[in-house]
């Protein structure tokens, strides 16, 4: 199994990102994918997630309508389009795939916002 972000980077606040995670390994669209982001100091959080076939998403308060999961279950792969990046987005962020008691992680992404 293989879960692996990119997409990552240094980006201006007000700026957009998109990131990226491939899986391999499983049956994808079977599995609920999350993205999580941990900044410095902080726990792990929740930002966002959808269901395996796409049809229901969930986003933290604090990115709701600035960010937007989505994913190809023919590509095996999950986005997170991150726009209007504040400094407080700066984090590692993180991909999940779970399925009940399965579950699946990433090595992480670093989002820096900063000008």
């Amino acid at each position: 199994v293989q879960v692996v972000e990119s997409g990552g980077g240094l980006v201006q606040p007000g700026g957009s990102l998109r990131l990226s995670c491939a899986a391999s390994g499983f049956t994808f669209s079977s599995y609920a994918m999350s993205w999580y982001r941990q900044a410095p100091g902080k726990e792990r959080e929740l930002v966002a997630d959808i269901t395996g076939a796409g049809g229901s998403e969930y986003y933290t308060d604090s990115v709701k309508g600035r960010f937007t999961i989505s994913r190809d279950n023919a590509k095996n792969t999950v986005y997170l389009q991150m726009n209007s990046l504040k400094p407080e987005d700066t984090a590692v962020y993180y991909c999940n795939a779970y399925r009940g008691r399965e579950n699946y992680w990433g090595q992480g992404t670093q989002v820096t916002v900063s000008s």
